[in-house]
């Protein structure tokens, strides 16, 4: 398949866990969002009441918790179970109670003028604090480990206590959700538009689809979000990037025109998520409705989503651990509720999360390609494809691109430690084809004060835009 720029033979095979990941997240994500800002119409108010289910975990926090700096900011923690009774058995293996590979945190600002979804990788190790036993669950001993072992070991409440532990921030309220009412919230709002670099055949996750812009049913978005193999760079890492963006345009749609003004659209799409949905008592759809209508002037360019800023462990292969300075800088901000307008950015006038690169393996170096995405991922770039060239050896590093991506070529060649460019004049495609040499370094060292990752994207990011 032609990028657009190059040709090249299919992307080799990637290595990756076999176990599937499902995407608890996403269904998270945009039931909060939503829910927090378009609130429950008027006449469905009981309906919605009826769906939502609680769980009161508030004497499992213990009696140290962080301080509520902005007393009207909002803070609630959303996790995904990956529970397969009942309604979940069909996408699924039957396994015995839950687990997440989900955690996030849903900033609403004091002035209710922007919002901030923090997501936390769920192979980030980092100090777990002690959780009792509770319900089955057999509890938590401080240790080191990976951060979705919390809701393992117990439960909701565990994981609320870890993230406040970790992060310095004080918890409102909780969201869990499953992801049996994600192909209905889909369906309710007549679909959700993405952007394909290429044609998708993927027989595992039953998902054929035609190269560029396309509005998926929920059949469809449900592959979509749950393919690994055949779309992106294979990483767990790559898919979240995708889901995020999926996420993007479903927020998007949720809150324009299309859905608001459309009552059938609303209600449906409302009835399916709380149907998802477990909260703590607090948070009610009463709740949830009074606080929608002091959001109705937030716009999605004022809604962010924001990967805590990480790196591949040098000790524990396929974990990751938090970068610092920054992640600590984005937890305080997020517990000062202050805004990110004066976060300092990188080093060029477009930023990683804009752009988007397919690579191409021009040495003899098997799995160099992998090495590259890993890196450039973890300063936010986007990774579309991993492929070889079609001759090697290709002896030096080179950025193709297109007129429509001319301004992206600084922000990827100044993280660069050695490349050349090239325009290709005919290509349409705002993507950057990165071609390694023999010649390859690597990239430049992160700057310390290069907190660009802070700043994540916002809700109206379009993949497709030129």
């Amino acid at each position: 398949m032609s990028s657009g720029l190059l040709d090249a033979p299919p992307s080799p095979h990637i290595p990756v866990k076999k176990r599937k990941r499902w995407l608890r997240w996403v269904i998270a994500i945009v039931v909060t969002i939503v829910l927090l800002i378009v609130g429950a119409a008027v006449g469905v108010y009981v309906k919605l009441t009826g769906n939502v289910k609680h769980e009161d975990v508030a004497g499992d926090l213990g009696a140290t918790r962080p301080a509520k700096v902005a007393s009207t900011a909002l803070n609630v923690l959303i996790v995904g179970s990956d529970q397969r009774d009942g309604k979940n058995a069909r996408y699924g293996h039957s396994i015995t109670g839950e687990r997440t590979d989900t955690i996030m945190l849903a900033h609403i600002s004091s002035k209710r003028d922007n919002a901030m979804v923090v997501s936390f990788p769920r192979d980030s190790l980092v100090q777990l604090p002690a959780c009792r036993a509770k319900g089955g669950l057999p509890g938590q001993q401080p240790h080191v480990g990976m951060i979705n072992e919390s809701f393992n070991s117990g439960g909701i409440a565990c994981t609320w206590k870890t993230i406040e532990t970790l992060t310095g921030i004080r918890i409102d309220h909780f969201v869990k959700v499953d992801f049996t009412g994600f192909k209905s919230m889909v369906d309710a709002v007549g679909g959700v538009e993405v952007c394909l670099p290429e044609r998708v055949d993927d027989k595992k996750a039953l998902l054929h689809l035609a190269a560029g812009r396309q509005t998926l049913d929920g059949e469809q978005a449900l592959g979509y979000v749950r393919a690994r193999y055949s779309l992106g760079d294979g990483s767990d890492i790559g898919r979240i990037q995708r889901q995020q963006m999926f996420i993007a345009s479903m927020v998007k749609k949720v809150m324009s025109g299309q859905t608001l003004t459309d009552p059938a659209k609303l209600l449906g799409f409302l009835d399916a998520g709380t149907k998802a949905v477990t909260t703590d008592p607090d948070l009610t759809p009463g709740v949830m409705k009074d606080l929608a209508g002091s959001l109705q002037g937030l716009n999605a360019g004022k809604i962010r989503f924001i990967t805590t800023p990480w790196h591949y462990s040098l000790t524990q292969p396929g974990r990751v651990e938090w970068v610092q300075p920054q992640a600590g800088k984005l937890f305080q901000l997020v517990s000062r509720d202050a805004s990110l307008d004066g976060v300092k950015g990188g080093q060029a006038k477009v930023s990683r999360s804009k752009v988007q690169i397919e690579l191409r393996n021009g040495t003899y170096r098997s799995g160099l390609g992998t090495q590259v995405a890993a890196s450039l991922e973890q300063r936010g770039y986007h990774i579309t494809k991993i492929g070889d060239t079609p001759r090697k050896p290709i002896a030096r590093t080179t950025v193709f691109y297109g007129p429509n991506a001319e301004t992206r070529v600084p922000t990827l060649t100044k993280d660069l430690l050695t490349s050349r460019t090239r325009v290709v004049v005919g290509a349409r495609t705002s993507r950057l084809i990165l071609v390694i040499g023999n010649d390859w370094k690597g990239t430049k060292p992160l700057r310390a004060d290069d907190t660009e990752a802070l700043k994540g994207f916002d809700a109206t990011h379009d993949t497709c835009a030129a």
